[in-house]
């Protein structure tokens, strides 16, 4: 029977959900990411005013280079957790290409509850990643709403109280995520007014912070195999 392949863009299943969070959770130290951050990190990079290589925000999904933090069984199973990976955020960047709302990927606690707590935590990470350009709309008085409701929930249980919205009910909770959702479409058409308008200053490819790769060069991912058999086999892009 032939294997079954999957366009770029087919969402996951709820299996294929559960295959990439096991194994983070294998990951070494407890650093790594859940499915949740993961979601609000990907949202934040595809939102956002750089493109960012798989090289620099790798190690954050990962909690470490891969070659120290993750442990594959084989060179199929790496190519697996990257090539799910690189179809959740083709789907996140397809809808929001489309001009559409992305709905955030939470997961309920053991009373089945939704909080979104790590989901914006993820988020921040990815803002942290390309601090100035996320800097020009936090200051935007006009678009700098559409953040907010990303702040509450990463702020909830802040050390710092003061820090602290209000305590939030399990309805304005709804409402809230509902608001992120709205509000991650703002960032990516704020962002891509940004590109389309200085369009003519900007070249044609992305912008790389890295050297280009040969496909027989070490994987710049850190995971020392050739890039031909790591992420270039499997590149998130």
């Amino acid at each position: 029977m032939p294997m079954k392949t999957f366009a770029q863009h087919e969402p996951l299943t709820d299996a294929e959900f559960d295959r990439i969070g096991k194994f983070l959770k294998s990951c070494k130290d407890n650093k790594a990411m859940n499915l949740e951050e993961l979601d609000g990190f990907f949202a934040a990079l595809i939102a956002g005013p750089e493109t960012v290589m798989p090289s620099e925000y790798l190690p954050e999904v990962f909690g470490g280079e891969m070659s120290d933090a993750c442990e594959f069984d084989s060179l199929n199973e790496a190519n697996e957790i990257l090539g799910l990976m690189m179809r959740h955020w083709n789907t996140i960047a397809a809808i929001l290409h489309k001009d559409e709302v992305y709905v955030p990927m939470l997961l309920e606690d053991e009373n089945g509850v939704v909080h979104g707590n790590d989901w914006a935590r993820g988020f921040m990470r990815g803002m942290g990643m390309l601090h100035d350009g996320w800097a020009e709309l936090v200051n935007d008085e006009e678009h700098s709403g559409c953040m907010v409701p990303v702040f509450m929930l990463y702020h909830e249980h802040d050390e710092d109280p003061e820090m602290r919205p209000e305590p939030i009910s399990r309805e304005r909770r709804e409402d809230i995520i509902a608001y992120i959702a709205a509000g991650l479409l703002g960032a990516y058409r704020y962002f891509r007014s940004q590109r389309q308008a200085n369009a003519g200053t900007y070249r044609p490819e992305p912008r790389r912070s890295t050297p280009k790769v040969g496909r027989n060069d070490p994987c710049p991912c850190g995971s020392g195999k050739k890039y031909k058999r790591c992420c270039g086999s499997a590149s998130i892009h």
